[in-house]
């Protein structure tokens, strides 16, 4: 068992190392007034996680994402131009279709704590766009406010790559003449003897010709179609279609099939985008209520770890210890997912850490109630830990609940969709989660290792022995 502990506090102490390495900054000054104000200066290079899984690529630079209100951007208000589409279901598609190509030219941008939002007023159709940290709005409008290009091109490939095609295809690829405003329209269809949802195609009379051509001199080789010159699938022509209907299929799921469709439609919808608003957001908050924020946190945290010290003792300190490691490693997940921060994620966080101490609190007490049953206080420490489990586990349970629904991972359209509040509901979720790590595996450890009762519980224990 003493084993098992030494490789608990090894792995705690590794981690908590790992986590304040890429919370420091990279420039880290400390003025020492007793040696005449002379400045140690560290400079920190930070790891950049840059991983290529497949075709999938996944890149965090680890630094602090800051929200609207915390740091500024750009605000652009864009309207899409519905003059073609007479059906009421066809507006909306299109208004999704053109989110979505905004979004994903947004992501292109690098701007990936964004947020694109449709809205309708009378019937006017818009999206709302606010890109954080985003210093020249006119660079922004002229990545997001053209109109979706879509193209099909011809590749020497004969192997389909429908499900994943990759935002780094490099191979020559040769423009066929068909585009965007030959395709009628992307659909949702079922294969009918396997049930598998699939995407069909309908071109109108001249691309189902274009369409016809192209599919006649390649057969057995991949037909791209790009969507602002990235590839959005990739199937491979299985024979010539000359009627201008096609279908693609492949293992998709009705979501994959559905995101799909939205992004053919994107290009084949005849809308574009014209910008009604925009302009350069400053800190709402300003810097000065940041920093008044931030001391009073710092207040909180330390009136909490006071109290806890002087009304539990030693336990309480290692308590304190535990909190301070919980501060630590939500810092180093918030740049590891990342985690924009607004005043609402900044507000969730010290929510959190009051939160983070009541696992501690409840253990203190039913340790004390063991003491007084009789029990020996190693007894009663690991009966503490154990017995408060069920009241720690439905207590945050709920607020976690609670948290999902706030947050509203899967866009149900009767529950929030707000950003600032979604911010708030996952910074309070991952500091409910980080905090059972720390209540109950860190400050059990420690306890476990350098706890000492006083001498009337260790004569007791010794006597129960």
């Amino acid at each position: 068992m003493t084993t098992g502990i030494k490789k608990t506090f090894l792995f705690i102490i590794v981690l908590s190392l790992l986590s304040l390495w890429l919370i420091l900054p990279k420039r880290f000054e400390l003025k020492i007034p007793w040696f005449n104000h002379k400045t140690i200066s560290l400079n920190l290079s930070h790891p950049v996680i840059d991983i290529s899984l497949g075709k999938k690529r996944i890149y965090r630079d680890l630094e602090f994402k800051y929200g609207l209100d915390l740091k500024g951007g750009a605000h652009i208000v864009l309207e899409a131009d519905m003059s073609q589409i007479s059906d009421p279901n066809d507006k909306k598609e299109a208004l999704a279709s053109a989110r979505s190509v905004v979004e994903r030219r947004v992501n292109l941008y690098g701007i990936s704590e964004s947020t694109v939002q449709t809205a309708k007023s009378g019937d006017s159709y818009r999206l709302i766009v606010d890109l954080p940290g985003v210093v020249d709005v006119n660079q922004a409008l002229t990545l997001i406010g053209k109109t979706a290009q879509l193209t099909f091109r011809e590749t020497e490939a004969s192997q389909s790559a429908v499900a994943s095609p990759s935002a780094n295809f490099v191979m020559p690829t040769k423009q066929t003449g068909l585009t965007g405003k030959d395709l009628k329209k992307a659909s949702i269809s079922f294969n009918q003897q396997t049930g598998e949802p699939q995407v069909a195609l309908q071109f109108n009379s001249k691309g189902a010709k274009l369409f016809a051509d192209v599919t006649k001199r390649n057969v057995g080789k991949v037909v791209g179609i790009f969507l602002d010159d990235q590839p959005v699938t990739l199937p491979r022509v299985n024979e010539p279609i000359l009627n201008g209907q096609a279908v693609i299929s492949g293992n998709f799921t009705l979501e994959a099939a559905k995101n799909l469709v939205i992004q053919l439609n994107a290009g084949a919808l005849p809308v574009s985008l014209k910008v009604i608003e925009q302009q350069r957001v400053g800190p709402t908050l300003g810097q000065e209520s940041v920093r008044k924020s931030a001391i009073a946190g710092l207040v909180g945290l330390l009136s909490v770890m006071i109290f806890m010290f002087l009304y539990y003792g030693f336990p309480g300190l290692l308590a304190n210890a535990s909190l301070v490691l919980y501060g630590i490693y939500t810092l180093a997940l918030y740049k590891l997912l990342p985690v924009t921060l607004t005043l609402p994620g900044v507000a969730g966080f010290m929510l959190s850490v009051g939160m983070a101490v009541d696992s501690n609190i409840l253990i203190f007490e039913r340790m004390k109630e063991e003491l007084r049953a009789g029990q020996p206080w190693r007894s009663a420490m690991e009966l503490g830990f154990g017995r408060a489990w069920d009241s720690i586990k439905d207590a945050n349970v709920a607020t976690l609940t609670t948290a999902f629904i706030l947050f509203n991972p899967f866009n149900w359209s009767f529950l929030n969709t707000s950003g600032m509040v979604r911010g708030f509901a996952l910074t309070l979720a991952l500091g409910i989660l980080i905090s059972l790590f720390t209540g109950i595996v860190v400050t059990r450890t420690l306890m476990r290792l350098f706890w000492k009762p006083p001498k009337k519980l260790n004569q007791d224990d010794n006597n129960a022995s």
